[in-house]
């Protein structure tokens, strides 16, 4: 059984992630997102690949959301009530409750603002929304009766998880986007230790490692103190829902504490309708907003005021958040054309920006620099330029961790840029011995998945396993007997031995069943007759002073007493076999399958040397052994026929 996935955006790039899973023939959308930098048909994923009848409802088992952007949530309204997906789609409940915003901010700028066709209207993103299953953290849901999904804290944004799928006894972990360590208004990622066959990571930043969250801090604050300071403006392009939120505290905590008066706003009142729900899913922040959510709401600042679009041009230093984040269209470019060709003005870019983008663009520029908008707009850019290191993402070392922690068989790294995708695969290849992979856009993977098959067991295999089978036999140990342990004598020493069969076979029967059956009655299941290969050999034993003869009191070996003889060989061979466990079973000795025994005087067809048959003073024994211990009994046999049994 294999798991299939197709990845449909964010394969080696940023932007419109979607990935379809295939488990034991349940198909699992996870995510459905656009790309910024599109305005074309590459703006959406290639959904025709899902379904050749484009019948994507009884294509998909369902549809899971990770978090509210628009590259995870911004195809959805589109998928759903242009291409006709009408299944389950799950998400959060913080994500059900703020996607409406983004994804009508998002309508409102590219069709009224700049006039594009729309893709979707505002009745489409409502009858979507009514479409989708909210689910908590934690909660296990049965999708059906073989699916079940359970989502996990991922940080990143207010809402955000890391979605577990189950079908039979593959499972599999798609994380979105998540954040390892914690920021002011969020929590650290959180997840259980599974058992995975596959885990499906973002890497944004597949190669950066971040420094201490408290000098990038510092390091902003100092950037916009003495921008405000010289009289300059600040615009912090950011989505209204994520780091606004994490920039506001930070700005108004420092505002505070420094007693200054410089204005911050917020452009639009979609930020302020974000910072109310914000207030309202305290449960969903960090444990710092949380503890202090008594006495003070983190989200009432201080010094933070809605602003007027009659403000753009005021004389006077001020800071603003304008959406869209990465200057895509909207009220921040509109504010970017205007600040931009001034030099005491600065503009601080995301963590990230999105190839196709402005702040992509201004990312990679010398400044002053032109951006060529259209053919017919172009922007003198004289400002300056400074870049944002407070992304959501997880940084290397986070990625690294989360792998390591939850040690899928394999790994496929999406959102993420290739080069820096090829350089995390070789690492995880190299340090955790992961199997990982980076697909492009539209690329199909095939991967083995876990398969337990259910196996019942016979009666004699679980009596073999559940009572006793004790059997017993002598050995002998030697003990000193005086102060210096010059002289030594043999100890029998009773053994006890427990045969119960720790392992048994597996069987497929005509039935098309598994069961497992004892060794013992494996023939009798198979139908057919028990062979063992069995090895032989008689060798023989020269007694010169005839210490046998002393030991039973006569002078013939004809007549020497079976068991002293044993017994005597047993004492020579245990000082010869240190390491191995001889058996005095009273009539042979035994080690492994090895057993040798006095053999009659009579011709014996195991014999070799025919020479020693009828020699009155030759001793005879008689070895058998198995194929699994053929190496032992040629050592055993060596020792044996070197031995002299005399006194030295």
């Amino acid at each position: 059984m294999a798991i299939e996935c197709l990845v449909l955006g964010a394969g080696q790039e940023v932007g419109k992630s979607c990935v379809v899973v295939t488990i034991s023939g349940k198909k699992i959308m996870f995510d459905c997102g656009m790309h910024m930098g599109y305005t074309d048909t590459r703006r959406y994923p290639n959904f025709s690949l899902i379904s050749d009848s484009a019948d994507f409802t009884t294509a998909l088992s369902c549809v899971i959301i990770t978090h509210f952007h628009l590259d995870h949530i911004g195809a959805l309204p589109y998928f759903t009530e242009v291409c006709g997906y009408n299944g389950p789609i799950y998400m959060t409940y913080p994500t059900k409750a703020l996607a409406p915003l983004m994804l009508e901010d998002y309508r409102k700028v590219m069709v009224d603002k700049r006039g594009e066709e729309e893709q979707f209207s505002f009745e489409h993103i409502a009858d979507c929304m009514n479409k989708v299953i909210a689910v908590d953290l934690k909660q296990t849901v049965q999708v059906d009766k073989d699916l079940q999904i359970r989502a996990y804290y991922a940080g990143h944004v207010i809402g955000a998880a890391m979605f577990y799928a189950k079908v039979g006894d593959a499972a599999l972990v798609y994380t979105g986007d998540y954040n390892m360590v914690p920021d002011r208004h969020l929590g650290a990622a959180q997840i259980d230790r599974l058992h995975l066959d596959l885990v499906i990571t973002e890497s944004t930043y597949a190669t950066t490692y971040r420094d201490s969250k408290y000098v990038r801090e510092r390091e902003f604050l100092k950037a916009v103190h003495k921008c405000v300071a010289g009289g300059g403006k600040v615009l912090l392009p950011t989505f209204a829902l994520g780091r606004a939120q994490e920039l506001c505290m930070l700005l108004d905590d420092y505002w505070e504490r420094m007693n200054l008066t410089v204005p911050i706003y917020f452009s639009a009142g979609l930020t302020i309708q974000a910072n109310m729900y914000y207030k309202m899913l305290i449960n969903w922040t960090s444990q710092k907003v949380k503890d202090t959510y008594a006495r003070h709401n983190a989200f009432d600042f201080k010094h933070v005021v809605s602003f007027d679009r009659s403000l753009i041009n005021a004389p006077g230093p001020c800071v603003l958040f304008a959406t869209p984040g990465m200057i895509t269209g909207g009220f921040s470019l509109e504010v970017f054309k205007q600040w931009a060709p001034h030099e005491e003005n600065l503009v601080t870019l995301p963590g990230y920006c999105v190839a196709g983008t402005i702040g992509h663009k201004l990312m990679s520029a010398k400044i002053p620099t032109q951006i060529k908008l259209d053919e017919k707009v172009q922007i003198d850019v004289r400002c300056q330029i400074y870049q944002l290191s407070f992304s959501p993402h997880t940084d290397a070392k986070g990625i690294m961790d989360l792998v390591k922690f939850l040690s899928p068989k394999h790994v496929i790294l999406v959102h993420g840029e290739k080069p820096k995708m090829v350089a995390l695969r070789e690492k995880i290849q190299s340090e955790l011995a992961i199997e990982c992979f980076h697909p492009a856009n539209n690329e199909t993977l095939l991967l083995p998945s876990t398969h337990h098959i259910e196996a019942g067991a016979s009666d004699a295999f679980l009596q073999s396993c559940l009572y006793p089978n004790f059997k017993f036999s002598k050995t002998n140990v030697e003990q000193g007997f005086s102060s210096d342990d010059s002289h030594t004598r043999t100890t029998p020493l009773l053994q006890v031995h427990d045969d119960r069969v720790a392992q048994g076979v597996l069987t497929l029967q005509h039935s098309q069943k598994c069961r497992v059956v004892s060794q013992n009655e494996l023939t009798n299941v198979l139908g057919v007759e028990s062979h063992e290969v069995k090895f032989a050999h008689c060798c023989s034993v020269c007694d010169t002073d005839s210490e046998i003869s002393n030991a039973s009191d006569c002078c013939s070996p004809s007549i020497y007493d079976k068991g002293s003889l044993l017994h005597l060989l047993l004492e020579k061979l245990s000082r010869e076999f240190p390491d191995c466990i001889m058996h005095d079973c009273q009539e042979r000795i035994q080690v492994g399958s090895f057993v040798a025994s006095c053999s009659s005087r009579e011709e014996c067809p195991n014999r070799a040397d025919a020479s020693l048959q009828h020699k009155s003073q030759a001793v005879h024994f008689c070895c058998t052994w198995s194929v699994a211990d053929e190496e032992l009994a040629w050592k055993v046999i060596s020792r044996i026929e070197n031995l002299k049994l005399h006194n030295a």
